[in-house]
């Protein structure tokens, strides 16, 4: 008989179920930290237009953040495109992948609150962090463990280009997070800028096809 650490965690299946219900309610909860502007006080257009104003640095910390939760799913479901087996470690790999997921709408409405803040952007750069790393050591144990689908032709050239938009994406969110010194506008700019690239593939790079 298996130990119960080799027969557990097998599904792959009910691991995609679970990360697509994560993501799903992050991307919800992300709208409930903006609030409609209380109507005692505004008593015409310029006041409810000000309210509104007032808004700015939620609404530009939920777009960041929603772009965010769509470049991770994406990236994370495209390498689950190629895993066609788990186990019970890279089951834990992927649980804590997902509790990095599930603080963002946190680290989002932290942001929003104190934006003018160097500690709200570095705690906020330090979740995007631990999110690429999570994923990049999940690829890793998939390579290493032989998850991958073994009728999957490119093997080498798909663990390259997933490796080399992991280490891309980290080089320019240290960058966009270390403008913070300078400015925190500016740098919250940048990681929009360069969220919005990756969900635009402007930092993608073909996959050449090897032809003997």
């Amino acid at each position: 008989m298996k130990y119960y650490d080799q027969i557990s965690g097998q599904s792959i299946h009910r691991l995609e179920f679970l990360s697509d219900g994560v993501f799903a309610i992050c991307f919800t909860l992300l709208i409930l930290d903006i609030k409609v502007p209380i109507a005692e006080g505004i008593h015409s257009e310029h006041d409810l237009a000000h309210a509104f104003a007032t808004l700015s640095p939620k609404l530009a910390a939920y777009l960041l953040s929603f772009m965010t939760l769509g470049i991770f799913w994406v990236a994370h479901s495209a390498q689950f495109y190629y895993i066609k087996k788990s186990d019970r470690k890279h089951t834990w790999i992927n649980i804590f992948f997902l509790l990095f997921v599930s603080v963002i709408p946190f680290t989002t409405a932290f942001l929003s609150e104190y934006i003018a803040f160097k500690f709200s952007v570095a705690l906020y750069w330090l979740n995007l962090f631990l999110l690429g790393q999570m994923l990049f050591f999940n690829w890793r144990y998939v390579e290493k463990h032989h998850l991958m689908d073994e009728n999957i032709e490119q093997k080498r050239d798909i663990g390259k280009a997933i490796r080399r938009r992991g280490i891309i994406a980290q080089i320019c969110y240290v960058a966009g997070a270390l403008l913070c010194l300078i400015n925190n506008y500016l740098s919250i700019g940048i990681l929009m800028g360069i969220q919005a690239g990756f969900a635009l593939g402007l930092f993608s790079r073909r996959m050449k096809n090897n032809k003997k």
